[in-house]
């Protein structure tokens, strides 16, 4: 297994957000697996970051990532003004899409875990229809609560005889991280790669914000206007506590430190 260069980080209230754009996420990514590397991969935001400044082991899960990609434009501006000229959004959806084109040789296996009733099955034949040659060799529907022991050990059973490279985690922010955290030393794969929303989006449940709201920053206004009622407090009270912190972050009023 060849050891990676260093990943340059931008630092995000003390999270450490890879200081790459999209293409290299894929290259990183699909290199990783070619060389045998292992670990969990969190595509993440503003929310994300919020989540962690209360929570220390939250904070920790993202210590720990192989690699931790920004999925908002805020990460980037951050990024962009700390130095890192070139870091773009990572957006989760992208990610996913550009990795099965990357993968439509069928030599790199996909599992997708996640979503509700019905949902990884539409994915699974929508991304094999528009990627022909991709192989999705499994999924898994869990219930809306932590799983048994039972059901952990059928989980685990299932990802070995399935042998994936890369399971999609489709799960809320921050349950997928938490879930990728405990189980990737024991899942048979190399990259567990949380998406969220990527599962709802492919599979055309949700709709995506226009590009125009995505590239202004504006997307979590139009996520917004669809859920209400389970978004407005992420991102109105999570959006606004993140816009003091940062500015204080940037002008020198509060320091972070990220893990080495």
């Amino acid at each position: 297994m060849t050891e990676r260069a260093p990943v340059p980080r931008a630092n995000v209230l003390g999270i450490g957000v890879g200081a790459i754009h999209l293409s290299q996420a894929v290259e990183l990514i699909l290199s990783g697996v070619a060389n045998g590397d292992h670990g969990y991969i969190t595509v993440t935001g503003v929310h994300g970051v919020m989540e962690a400044q209360a929570d220390a082991e939250l904070h920790r899960v993202f210590d720990r990532a192989w690699l931790v990609t920004p999925d908002g434009m805020p990460m980037t501006w951050v990024g962009r003004w700390q130095g890192h000229r070139e870091m773009n959004r990572v957006y989760g959806p992208d990610l996913m899409r550009d990795i099965f084109h990357a993968t439509r040789n069928g030599e790199v296996r996909h599992f997708l875990y996640g979503g509700e009733e019905g949902v990884a099955e539409r994915l699974k034949a929508l991304l094999t229809q528009r990627f022909p040659g991709t192989t999705v060799c499994g999924i898994y529907t869990p219930p809306f609560r932590p799983l048994t022991e039972d059901e952990e050990s059928e989980l685990e059973d299932i990802i070995r005889h399935a042998a994936p490279h890369i399971i999609w985690i489709g799960l809320s922010t921050p349950k997928q991280e938490r879930f990728m955290a405990a189980h990737f030393g024991r899942l048979s794969c190399n990259f567990l790669i949380g998406v969220g929303a990527a599962f709802d989006m492919h599979s055309g449940r949700k709709r995506q914000a226009p590009l125009w709201m995505q590239r202004s920053g504006f997307e979590w206004l139009f996520r917004l206007c669809q859920e209400p009622r389970r978004l407005w407090y992420r991102y109105t009270v999570y959006n606004s506590l993140f816009v003091v912190k940062i500015l204080m972050q940037l002008l020198g009023l509060r320091r972070y430190s990220i893990e080495p």
